[in-house]
């Protein structure tokens, strides 16, 4: 690992670890295309104030187990990991020592989809999840804001083959979105590595 590219996120009530080059260029090329192809992306929809809407991106869940996932009012039933998630699991150990069950993965397809701001404190995360977020494909802007002093908000640029890592307490403090943009930006990928206890 290049110390140079290993960033503490410094935020009040937050432990948040950026790692620019977690995947090489080539590495980072290759996990984009195949992952593109291969994963089973769907389109889910949800219910707000009585209407129901398409999420403004494609999600795909696999898992080692069987274990569903809820959030959002949604409750996703996981495929068997593809090889390269699971590649990526033992990568990830390199990084850090909590175990991965699931990875979440997202679809942006260009800058008019996006992640509404939430926190990652379901349940079956536990006590202080470990979010692992890799992101492929197009940069775009990731916001965090502070639950209790609004004032709190920090934006982070996240690259083509980079690690983002929350943990500890982020998740019962801070909140976080991919916001829309007006720029044109190619399709991204993201995937949420994180453990489910059941």
């Amino acid at each position: 690992m290049k110390e140079t590219h290993f960033r503490k996120i410094k935020l009040r009530d937050a432990d948040i670890i950026y790692l620019q080059d977690f995947l090489s260029g080539l590495e980072a090329n290759a996990y984009f295309t195949q992952l593109m192809e291969e994963l089973k992306w769907e389109q889910h929809y949800i219910k707000l104030f009585g209407k129901t809407h398409a999420q403004p991106r494609l999600t795909a869940l696999y898992a080692e187990n069987d274990s569903s996932y809820t959030y959002s009012g949604l409750t996703l039933q996981p495929h068997k990991f593809h090889p390269l998630l699971k590649n990526l699991t033992e990568k990830l150990k390199e990084i850090t020592p909590s175990p991965f069950t699931h990875c979440l993965a997202n679809l942006y397809r260009d800058g008019n989809d996006s992640m509404g701001l939430h926190s990652d404190d379901e349940k079956e995360l536990g006590q202080n999840p470990v979010i692992a977020s890799i992101s492929l494909g197009a940069t775009r802007k990731f916001r965090l804001k502070h639950k209790e002093f609004k004032d709190q908000k920090q934006d982070l640029l996240l690259e083509h083959g980079s690690l983002l890592l929350m943990q500890g307490t982020t998740q019962h403090y801070w909140k976080h979105e991919l916001p829309r943009t007006k720029k044109e930006v190619g399709p991204r990928i993201n995937l949420t590595f994180r453990n489910i206890i059941k």
